[in-house]
């Protein structure tokens, strides 16, 4: 089912809505993600804002309420990706009803004039799920599992993927 998805860039000002979201996907999913719910959960006012100084953070937003996050790194990165995405999660009330198109559509919108031609992405490699909504939205799994350098022992699947027009 598609709903009416908006996405919205967070700049440091919306701090607390990056930290309300982030805090969530870390409760609900927090075998999906690198960080810690307890650790970043006690992070200041000010350390949520430096957080956003070098990360672009997005929301997307469905029926007025916050469902979900993608932060944005850019880099030279593997496999030619000029920016790495993170952090996905969409709120599960909300999952299947086109908010990570929204998002891909939005990257597609601005990669041009930002530069963010080919995106790459880690997945845990046995998050099966993932893997193929990923791969809905035009990514290909792109060379080995890399161990991850946040959560020794667990490795993740690079994807990477190029600009489209439509999805």
């Amino acid at each position: 089912m598609q709903t009416s998805v908006k996405v919205e860039e967070l700049d440091q000002s919306a701090w607390e809505r990056l930290r309300s979201l982030r805090l969530a996907s870390l409760a609900e999913s927090p075998h999906a993600f690198g960080g810690d719910h307890a650790a970043e959960s006690a992070m200041t006012a000010e350390a949520w804002i430096d957080r956003m100084a070098n990360v672009r953070y997005f929301a997307a937003v469905v029926q007025n309420v916050d469902s979900a996050i993608m932060s944005v790194e850019q880099f030279d990165g593997d496999f030619g990706a000029k920016i790495w995405l993170g952090g996905c999660w969409v709120a599960p009330q909300v999952r299947g009803t086109g908010v990570m198109k929204a998002f891909m559509e939005f990257i597609d919108s601005v990669a041009t004039q930002r530069g963010w031609e080919r995106q790459g992405l880690g997945v845990w490699h046995d998050n099966h799920l993932a893997i193929a909504a990923y791969e809905r939205l035009g990514f290909k799994i792109m060379g080995d599992m890399q161990e991850s350098t946040r959560k020794p022992g667990l490795f993740y699947q690079r994807m990477i993927r190029d600009t489209v027009t439509s999805i």
